[in-house]
């Protein structure tokens, strides 16, 4: 890979670390808090000095609904048009009111382009959010299925995840309601307030799930 190379994807990288600080820092926090001021994250560089998107977002293992280990950048976002949010399954207003949002904003989007997006909320209660309580929570609100994925862990894995997402949380409540739409290769990312139509965010998702010219 040449030096030019290198330096234009470190470059991708350090705006997408960027973009992921600001989409938070300025999204509405849970039950309307005001987010804790945090320092920014100092992005990760991998041993060639190549910013890449596993470096940045990590490996690190965590558990779906079902119990699976996945690793975050590898078995999550990989050349996938995602939807990050973050939920706490005993909140009793905003969480099952964006995730009913999001189940909406799915069916406007109709089966094939639904099936094109992957959903991925995480707990920001690791230590209350076991798998079997996610699943119970996904079954509830109608969207335990295929290409929604409901992610738990231990509280130091957890933490990293929703850090590498901007967010850095002294308690479940505190975290962002700002829902996060990646085009994951295409290193297209967009902010999306959680009040905003379901037509609108499944417009969003399409114009992301779109191949990029030349791509």
């Amino acid at each position: 890979m040449s030096s030019h190379t290198s330096r234009m994807r470190s470059l991708d990288w350090l705006v997408l670390a960027a973009c992921l600080w600001i989409f938070t820092s300025m999204a509405l926090a849970h039950e309307g808090h005001a987010p804790t001021a945090q320092p920014a994250p100092q992005p990760m560089v991998s041993g060639g000095g190549t910013r890449d998107a596993q470096a940045w977002f990590t490996d690190t293992v965590l558990k779906d609904q079902n119990g699976r280990a996945l690793r975050f950048y590898s078995d999550v976002l990989k050349d996938k048009v995602v939807m990050l949010n973050v939920i706490f399954t005993h909140c009793n207003d905003a969480c099952p009111l964006i995730t009913r949002k999001l189940r909406e904003v799915r069916e406007a989007m109709g089966p094939a382009l639904a099936a094109q997006v992957t959903f991925v909320s995480v707990s920001s209660d690791p230590l209350n959010d076991s798998p079997e309580v996610l699943k119970a929570f996904a079954g509830q609100q109608g969207v335990d299925g295929p290409n929604w994925l409901f992610l738990t862990g231990d509280k130091a894995s957890v933490e990293l995840v929703l850090g590498r997402l901007g967010q850095f949380l002294p308690s479940p409540e505190q975290h962002s309601t700002q829902l996060i739409a990646g085009d994951v290769a295409g290193k297209r990312w967009s902010k999306i307030r959680p009040d905003a139509p379901p037509a609108a965010i499944a417009q969003r998702l399409q114009l992301l799930a779109q191949p990029l010219a030349g791509r």
